[in-house]
């Protein structure tokens, strides 16, 4: 049986297809164990357009106990969100605020901002004329490992999402990537969150599941568990390449994965 995917999105977030019940019946013809939506989280001001509002967030959640109800007696559907880390001190109250607005049984952290109209992964030929030279493509790493190492050490989240997302579109610096991957594992180290294994980064330019293999390996040897996701933004994506993502995790080392209740982990075996 496949593991628990825990990364899904809704309608809501404005740039996502298909009803939550779509998503749930995707994993139960697959023989998911379970589920949980984690949708981007609504900012306390116009931030981006691609997000719920604040005034969605009510129909967020009723969407998942709807969904939850519908699916009660098949397959267990747990609340979650996705929640941008901003470093700046009201983006950190908002994010306690909001943590407290529901009954989560997990929260999702994730770094998309390097800049605060500069969204690490946006396409759009502005944003990637920076990455146009190995200074720009050092520089941009640099500011995001300083921002998701941060956004570990906040305390804030139970799993932290697609650790590498810099390199989406192919992006990499020269050299041994260690020097951006070792403060983030030894803040999840200390701070005992999970690391998300990502297929998304399947469907992405890079074609490679985030984290790179390299990532895994110090995520393994320092005993950070993790989750396996597809951030899945229509009902077709679910369980996207889960058991070649199982494969990889084991062949490195690992041999659980975790299930979240009211953010409590319990750790599962692979099948």
């Amino acid at each position: 049986m496949p593991t628990a995917d825990y990364h899904l999105h809704t309608p809501l977030c404005h740039h996502a297809s298909g009803h939550p019940r779509e998503y749930a019946q995707s994993a139960l013809n697959q023989g998911l164990p379970e589920i949980g939506f984690s949708d981007h989280n609504p900012m306390p001001r116009h931030f981006d357009d691609w997000r719920m509002s604040i005034a969605e967030f009510p129909q967020y959640l009723q969407l998942i106990q709807e969904t939850q109800a519908e699916f009660a007696n098949s397959l267990p559907v747990k609340l979650g969100l996705e929640v941008d880390y901003l470093p700046d001190p009201p983006s950190q109250s908002w994010i306690k605020e909001l943590a407290a607005k529901a009954d989560f049984d997990f929260l999702v952290g994730s770094v998309h901002y390097i800049a605060e109209d500069w969204a690490i992964d946006d396409p759009d030929p502005k944003w990637q004329s920076k990455w146009a030279d190995p200074e720009g493509i050092e520089n941009a790493w640099t500011e995001y490992w300083k921002r998701y190492t941060a956004a570990i050490a906040s305390g804030h989240f139970d799993i932290l999402a697609h650790p590498d997302l810099p390199k989406k579109f192919g992006h990499r610096p020269t050299g041994d990537l260690r020097r951006f991957y070792g403060p983030a594992i030894a803040a999840a180290q200390e701070c005992g969150v999970a690391f998300e294994l990502s297929t998304a980064g399947l469907r992405k330019p890079c074609q490679e599941m985030y984290p790179a293999r390299q990532f895994l390996e110090l995520q393994f040897a320092a005993g950070i568990p993790l989750v396996i996701s597809s951030d899945s933004h229509q009902p077709g994506s679910v369980g996207h390449a889960f058991p070649q993502a199982i494969a990889l995790a084991k062949e490195i080392g690992f041999t659980h994965t975790l299930q979240f209740t009211k953010r409590q982990p319990t750790p599962v075996p692979f099948p």
